[in-house]
């Protein structure tokens, strides 16, 4: 059973549609949340199966270029509370429903 062309054309608008970053909260600098948008977006890609990878290239290489102290958490489906430092923060949606977000606390 082979896939009409529409079928293909829909599937692929779909994936345009879910793989750009969805910034739902930010309070950083905007050269900062760009900055830390594309690496999100960079470390998701290339660690697709593998979240926790992402997230320890996300956060050495924010420690590295930032300063010391960020904290990284991806995923789908969780919940969370935080303290951080003002105009250190990011979350975003990337691939649909992955969640990326990003915070300095020290």
């Amino acid at each position: 059973m082979e896939e009409t062309e529409e079928e293909k054309k829909d599937e692929a608008d779909y994936k345009r549609l879910h793989s750009f970053p969805l910034i739902r909260h930010s309070d950083m600098p905007e050269e900062m949340r760009i900055e830390t948008m594309e690496l999100c977006v960079t470390a998701c890609e290339k660690h697709a199966t593998n979240n926790e990878s992402a997230a320890k290239m996300i956060k050495e290489t924010m420690d590295k270029r930032f300063g010391s102290s960020w904290h990284v958490v991806i995923g789908e489906g969780f919940g969370f509370e935080i303290t951080h430092e003002v105009k250190n923060l990011l979350y975003m949606f990337f691939g649909g429903s992955l969640a990326v977000c990003v915070w300095k606390c020290s």
